[in-house]
């Protein structure tokens, strides 16, 4: 999107049922997918791709073997820069499992995206034309230019929506809402946040679940958390992402102190800030520089904090208030998008001159 008004943009990459990942459908920027399945077979994906990429510039926006891996292929046998946006650790995401779990996964070598391929990526950054990062746990490890995770905030503008009238249309007039945006995970803490809403006593708080899939009800039911106080919406595109949020009275992020989020950054923070939410979440990555102080912070896996901190937001929420315009000056600022815009553009002429 940063680079549209600019440049022809096109996203390729493989998708296991050949379907568009859900929320970028209808973007207005050309997708195409290439269904595929595990290696040997994946060759020949990996053949086609790597045929079928007519570009100037390629910009790997995973460091895994199915984005910078085939990217690098790209490179050698045609001379196209390539441009790696490392926006995760990826390693990371393999490596919580612990000493056997990380053996069993070495050994996967079927997947193309398993440990032992990643691994190797993760040894070939120094291919790439020019590296990008999103935080500075990935600027110490790969280095390259510094860019948070970016939003367009003219789009993700709370001045936009009238809340209460959203709130009514999603069945939520009158609640108060406490909202988690994207695919619950464990690492997201969202068993910490379950037993934070079970602690909390205010009938009218409601914990709305923004992205979530259907196995998601068995968690709830598992941790036996009141069916009320909890309203599941499944997965959307982005351009409903800002009607969506506006609904919410909090965004909460209480994330886990894991090695799946040491090295990553939630691109949600940045969702809540253009939007003016106020944010509950936790001290890890570069969260808290990241908030400037115009958030709440708790400690991690802590869920009576997390119950006190809601508690405390919606009784003073002038003080919530504040924080969340703050917040977004601070987005404005710092983390939109013609950031991304500028700097990319950077990379992109630098690459083009220098191969010209």
């Amino acid at each position: 999107m940063a680079l549209s008004p600019q440049h022809e943009v096109e996203v390729i990459g493989p998708a296991k049922s050949g379907n568009i990942w859900f929320p970028m459908q209808n973007m207005g920027i050309s997708i195409r997918s290439y269904p595929w399945k595990r290696y040997p077979f994946f060759i020949s994906t990996i053949r086609k791709m790597t045929k079928d990429i007519d570009a100037d510039v390629l910009i790997a926006c995973k460091l895994r073997p199915t984005s910078y891996g085939i990217a690098l292929i790209k490179k050698w046998t045609s001379g196209i820069p390539v441009i790696v946006d490392i926006d995760d650790w990826e390693l990371g995401f393999l490596y919580h499992s612990g000493f056997w779990g990380k053996v069993g996964r070495f050994l996967n070598f079927s997947n193309p995206n398993g440990l032992p391929y990643t691994w190797l990526m993760e040894r070939f950054t120094g291919f790439a034309n020019s590296t990008v990062v999103s935080n500075r746990f990935l600027q110490k490890k790969f280095s390259g230019p510094l860019v948070y995770h970016c939003r367009d905030t003219s789009i993700l503008d709370p001045d936009k929506f009238d809340s209460n009238s959203i709130k009514a249309r999603l069945g939520l007039k009158g609640k108060r809402v406490v909202m988690f945006l994207g695919t619950p995970r464990a690492h997201k803490g969202m068993e910490e946040l379950f037993m934070a809403m079970e602690k909390i006593i205010d009938p009218d708080i409601r914990l709305v679940l923004i992205g979530a899939d259907p196995s998601i009800q068995s968690h709830v039911d598992r941790m036996k958390i009141n069916q009320d106080k909890v309203v599941i919406f499944p997965k959307i595109p982005f351009k409903d992402l800002p009607e969506h949020l506006s609904a919410a009275d909090i965004l909460v992020i209480p994330q886990r102190d894991t090695t799946d989020t040491q090295g990553q950054i939630p691109a949600k923070l940045f969702d809540a800030m253009s939007m003016a939410k106020p944010v509950i979440t936790t001290p890890l990555s570069d969260i808290e520089e990241v908030l400037g102080g115009h958030g709440y912070l708790i400690d991690p896996s802590n869920p009576d904090q997390l119950a006190k901190t809601i508690e405390y937001i919606f009784a003073n929420p002038e003080e919530a208030r504040l924080k969340g315009l703050n917040a977004r000056k601070r987005c404005q600022e710092l983390y939109d998008i013609k950031v991304l815009k500028k700097e990319l553009n950077l990379q992109i002429e630098k690459l083009t001159t220098a191969h010209s």
